[in-house]
């Protein structure tokens, strides 16, 4: 059953490029008066230099009761201007939205807060702005304080808070206080990394509960995690939405640019050290020429090439790989051996049907006496490999990182004997 339904809703500001540098100073005024009364410029140059810029437009979709929407997307994407039009901070200048349901949001520092009240008198009116019953709020009170931490300043006007203490505050009202809809912002990139983590534990309660969640952030492991589909915006628009692993790849795949190769002829350009410097990166599948297609079958080799300027140093290579959001699928690394001066290459192999389609990001150290790290070079290389499917009936996302091909067989042991 759908809580919120967006109807070609689009959001309009008018930018004005008149002035640069704020508001105009004593002088500014002065000089545009006498130039309007005593100058002869043509009419159109005292209008003032103003642009639409629409943050939404014509933006279509339907969320039911108990999604779990993550949304994506860069920086001015639109992302924001939606949730304040969610939660009826801004109207849309043009379509509707239908909600059914409370909703409780979370946007900015202090959302919702008087600042002349305390944080005892804050809880209260959130919660009658969500029009729950004072007994709901009494219910829920001790709850809250507890997962904020502020009890020892619950009577002091909130605006002698943190920033943080406000976020705690404010995160604490909003998912306690049971809302139908549950809205949270970027803006829990303010807390520390223990509260975020609470937040998103709570969030994980909200969701099970049956309850809406949509879910702003650029943390797109958090959204993986959480959120059962995703919308993707951009300039405004929602170019794209369902499953969050689909979703999410197809942003990161639009965001990422490979690079299979790096290298440096001029030693003394090269990235690296005093005692390194890097030659090259190279990654090429084998049995195979187009490093435009690799897939979940293709195996991979890399190569790694650096000058050591230090005769006698006992050197190894560590290699990570991650994905694109940043976990690490796995560090490898070589014996630690003595090389003399001069060119020292390092490979790699993965086979084949291990990795599973995404993105992904190899780093690569160069470490001596096995524990100096004499040069990182992070997003040395970055790589996609795309799926393949034959006689599999399966056609969602393949969970996990790895997609192994294993010995796993099924057979008939016993009949079923009739009487």
């Amino acid at each position: 059953m759908p809580v919120i339904v967006a109807e070609n809703i689009s959001k309009k500001y008018i930018i004005d490029h008149q002035r640069k540098g704020g508001p105009p100073s004593l002088r500014d005024i002065v000089t545009d008066t006498v130039d309007k009364v005593f100058s002869r410029k043509k009419k159109e140059e005292n209008f003032e230099d103003k642009e639409e810029f629409w943050a939404l437009k014509d933006v279509n979709f339907s969320i039911d009761q108990g999604d779990r929407i993550g949304i994506v997307g860069h920086n001015g994407a639109g992302k924001s201007t939606l949730l304040k039009i969610l939660s009826r901070i801004t109207e849309p200048s043009t379509g509707q939205i239908k909600i059914e349901g409370r909703i409780a949001s979370l946007l900015e520092v202090g959302t919702g807060f008087h600042p002349e009240l305390t944080g005892r008198e804050n809880i209260f009116l959130n919660g009658a702005i969500l029009g729950m019953a004072k007994s709901e709020i009494k219910q829920s009170f001790d709850a809250i304080v507890d997962f904020a931490g502020v009890e020892k300043f619950l009577d002091t006007p909130v605006k002698r808070y943190s920033s943080g203490m406000y976020v705690r505050l404010g995160f604490a009202i909003a998912a306690h206080l049971n809302p139908e809809i549950l809205i949270v912002d970027e803006v829990l990139a303010v807390g520390d990394t223990e509260f975020q983590k609470k937040c998103l534990g709570k969030m994980r309660d909200v969701s099970e509960s049956g309850r809406t969640l949509l879910f702003v952030s650029h943390n797109l492991t958090a959204i993986q995690a959480l959120c059962n589909k995703a919308f993707y915006f951009e300039k405004g628009r929602l170019i794209d939405q369902g499953e969050t692993t689909h979703i999410v790849t197809n942003y990161l795949s639009k965001v990422s640019h490979k690079s299979l190769e790096k290298h440096w002829d001029d030693i003394n350009h090269a990235p690296g050290s005093d005692q390194v410097r890097i030659k090259s990166f190279r990654l090429f599948p084998e049995y195979q020429e187009d490093l435009t297609h690799i897939d979940v079958r293709t195996p991979l080799n890399f190569q790694f090439e650096f000058w050591n300027l230090e005769d006698g140093a006992n050197l190894n290579l560590s290699m990570h790989l991650y994905t694109f959001t940043g976990e690490c699928i796995f560090n490898v690394g070589t014996q630690s051996e003595a090389f003399a001066k001069g060119l020292v290459t390092g490979t790699c192999n993965i086979p084949g049907n291990f990795l599973n389609d995404g993105s992904y990001v190899v780093s690569m150290m160069i470490v001596k006496d096995t524990s100096t790290v004499l040069y990182n070079m992070e997003e040395a290389l970055i790589f996609d490999i795309e799926d393949f499917r034959e006689n599999v009936t399966w056609y969602g996302k393949w969970p996990g990182y790895i997609r192994p091909q294993l010995n796993f067989s099924i057979r008939q042991t016993e009949h079923v004997v009739n009487d």
